[in-house]
């Protein structure tokens, strides 16, 4: 015969409610933080996750990658957001504070340069679209376009697209003094959308119709050129943890890494993983 609660069922449920909410609760809170290219992919896995489990308490911003990865070192964030790799000083600073960080890699991207929809230019070669950046080639008919000067425009210095762009295209070269710098890739694309004879660089899932997407070397960024890595400038999306993630935060990490997570990557307009 079961054993009987001398508790009523009511009373029950309040007093597991006052004995398990501080910790429940304290489990459910997941501070994101990082790169702007991860931000939709972050923003949209939280909204769909925080309405399966109305416990969960998510909170997500888009600081840039360099300072994702710095808010897992300095322990400010549960989950930091980065669109490159972790740099060797990175990896050195939080080894010295006994951080050990975990890379999960949850999408693929391309960065893609686009320009003006009414810019008759469709392809540019890594070297070309380099001599454009560290001001080589300063006019438009140099590349097969009309005779205007280019108005190029760039990610800041913190950003992870900036670095990836820097390390494939640039190879370390100074971008131009007089490149507009931006602190988004939709501001990028906004900034080319508005100008007729601008260049910017932006996360495939931020490409939209009113800027054109350029072929580097004659291959278009596509997933499958992602995939096989035939595209010159595709990277990874990374969510960084310190350690093994454990509780809400690792069933976060395994939302955006199964099949409805993945399914909101291809959505939001990047490479799903599978």
């Amino acid at each position: 015969m079961p054993r009987r609660s001398w508790l009523k069922p009511g009373l029950l449920a309040l007093v597991l409610g006052l004995a398990l909410s501080p910790a429940l609760a304290a489990a459910q809170e997941i501070k994101i933080t990082g790169s702007t290219t991860v931000l939709p992919v972050a923003q949209k896995a939280a909204e769909v996750f925080m309405r399966l489990r109305p416990e969960a308490r998510i909170s997500v911003a888009g600081t840039g990658s360099g300072d994702g990865i710095k808010a897992i070192i300095d322990g400010t964030a549960d989950i930091g957001n980065a669109s490159r790799e972790m740099k060797a000083k990175e990896e050195d600073l939080a080894q010295s504070k006994g951080v050990k960080p975990k890379q999960f890699v949850v999408a693929l991207d391309c960065i893609v340069p686009v320009v003006n929809p009414a810019n008759p230019v469709k392809d540019l070669s890594l070297m070309q679209l380099k001599s454009i950046y560290n001001g080589k080639i300063k006019n438009w008919k140099e590349v097969g376009g009309e005779d205007k000067p280019v108005v190029v425009v760039s990610r800041d210095s913190s950003s992870g697209t900036f670095e990836v762009w820097n390390e494939h295209v640039l190879g370390k070269d100074r971008v131009r003094p007089d490149a507009q710098l931006q602190a988004s890739n939709g501001a990028v694309a906004q900034a080319v959308a508005g100008n007729k004879y601008g260049i910017g660089y932006v996360g495939i899932g931020y490409l939209n119709p009113q800027v054109k997407a350029l072929t580097v070397g004659g291959v278009q960024a596509t997933p499958q050129t992602a995939k096989d890595k035939s595209y010159p400038i595709a990277r990874g999306l990374n969510m960084y943890t310190n350690g093994e993630p454990k509780g809400a935060v690792k069933d976060f990490i395994e939302f955006v890494l199964g099949a409805e997570g993945q399914k909101i990557v291809k959505e939001e307009g990047f490479v799903p993983m599978n």
